[in-house]
C-alpha cells in the first residue's frame, strides 16, 4: 500500500522537494519559519533549509509580495505565503498591476518567476473575512497562472510546476481539505499546469469542479449512482491555463454539464467555463448548462448558515437530478 500524506503536509513536502532541487527557491511569509505556518503547511522547512532561505516577515502583505517580486526579478524563485486568500486584497496592486505585467512591459527582458500561495475557501466557519474563495479575483488579471489542487498528490505535483514556471502563479490551498489524506507521490512527480483530470468516469452528465468542490462532486456522484444516474467528474486543477479541451471531450460523452464552484455566482469562474461550452460545444448539449455556485452574500460564521451559502452534496445531487431529467 502506498504511503499516505495529508494535504497540509503535502504543501511542505512539495516546497521542500523544489528547494532541494533548486537553490534559488526561497520561502517568505508570516510565521512560516519557527512557527511552521498557521495551518502547519511549512513544517520542517526552517529546520532543513535555515533562515537564509526561509524568511519570517512582518505582518504586511505588501511587504511580502513586494519583496517576492524584487527577489524574483533578480534571479530567485520565491514562494510567498499570504496567510488567508482574503488578504490578497491588501497587496492587490502588486498582484494585479505589477507582477503580471513586468515580463510583457520589458519585452521579455525581466521575468517574475514567483509563487504566491494562500489558504482559500470556506466550510470551516471562519467568518466573512477569512472564508472567501477568491480564485475569480485572480482570474480577472491577465498574466497570472492559477492553480487550485484538490488532492495531496496534486498539491505536490502542481507546486513543482508552479515553482518551475517562469510566469507568476497564484496557488490556492483549500482550508477545508487540509486534514484530508491521499497517496504520497514518488519523487519527481510534476503535474503540468493547465491539465484537468477526469477523476470519475460517467455517461449521463459531466460535473466540473475545482478544489473543495471536487470531493463534494465525488460524494454526490456516489449518491447519484444509487439513483441510476452516472456522473463524470472533472477536476480542473487550474484555471489558468484552463483545460477546456478536457471539459468539451467529457461533455461530448455525456451531453449534460453541471459546474460546481465555491466562488460567488456573480463573476465566478464557472461563467467562463459555461460561455466557452456555449461557444464551442453547443451542439454537444442536450440540456442547458447549469451552474451551482455560492450565493452572492458575505459568508456567515454559523455552520448551518454557511451551508446555505456554499455548494453542498445535497445541492449537487438535486441539481444533477434536475439536469438529468431535463
Amino acid at each position: 500500500m502506498a504511503d499516505m500524506i495529508t494535504y497540509r503536509a503535502a504543501v511542505a513536502e512539495g516546497i521542500a522537494r523544489e528547494m532541494r532541487r533548486d537553490p534559488a527557491v526561497v520561502c517568505l511569509g508570516e510565521d512560516i519559519g519557527a512557527a511552521e505556518g498557521v495551518f502547519k503547511t511549512t513544517v520542517g522547512l526552517l529546520k532543513e533549509f535555515g533562515p537564509e532561505r526561509v524568511w519570517d516577515t512582518p505582518i504586511s502583505e505588501q511587504a511580502i509580495v513586494g519583496a517576492a517580486m524584487g527577489a524574483a526579478m533578480t534571479g530567485l524563485r520565491p514562494v510567498a505565503e499570504i496567510m488567508f486568500s482574503d488578504f490578497l486584497a491588501c497587496c492587490w496592486d502588486y498582484l494585479a498591476n505589477e507582477i503580471p505585467k513586468v515580463r510583457y512591459m520589458t519585452g521579455g527582458q525581466v521575468a517574475v518567476p514567483l509563487v504566491v500561495r494562500t489558504a482559500n475557501g470556506g466550510g470551516l466557519g471562519f467568518g466573512a473575512q477569512h472564508s472567501q474563495a477568491v480564485e475569480n479575483w485572480a482570474l480577472t488579471v491577465p498574466g497570472l497562472k492559477i492553480a487550485a489542487p484538490s488532492t495531496p498528490a496534486d498539491v505536490i505535483g502542481l507546486m513543482a510546476a508552479a515553482i518551475r514556471s517562469d510566469d507568476p502563479v497564484v496557488f490556492f490551498e483549500h482550508k477545508g481539505l487540509m486534514a484530508g489524506q491521499g497517496p504520497l507521490p514518488p519523487d519527481g512527480h510534476v503535474v503540468e499546469l493547465g491539465r484537468a483530470a477526469v477523476v470519475r468516469d460517467g455517461a449521463d452528465l459531466t460535473i466540473v469542479a475545482l478544489a473543495s468542490t471536487v470531493p463534494t462532486a465525488l460524494a454526490a456522484a456516489d449518491r447519484l449512482a444509487a439513483r441510476d444516474v452516472s456522473a463524470e467528474v472533472v477536476d480542473l486543477r487550474c484555471l489558468v491555463p484552463l483545460d477546456m479541451a478536457m471539459v468539451l471531450r467529457s461533455v461530448e460523452r455525456t451531453s449534460h454539464l453541471l459546474i460546481v464552484e465555491e466562488n460567488p455566482y456573480q463573476g465566478g469562474w464557472g461563467g467562463t467555463v459555461a460561455s466557452i461550452v456555449a461557444d464551442e460545444g453547443f451542439e454537444l448539449l442536450d440540456a442547458p448548462v447549469r451552474r451551482l455556485a455560492a450565493a452572492c452574500v458575505p459568508l456567515p460564521f454559523a455552520d448551518v448558515l454557511e451551508d446555505q451559502v456554499i455548494p453542498t452534496v445535497d445541492k449537487v445531487v438535486q441539481a444533477a437530478l434536475a439536469l438529468a431529467d431535463y
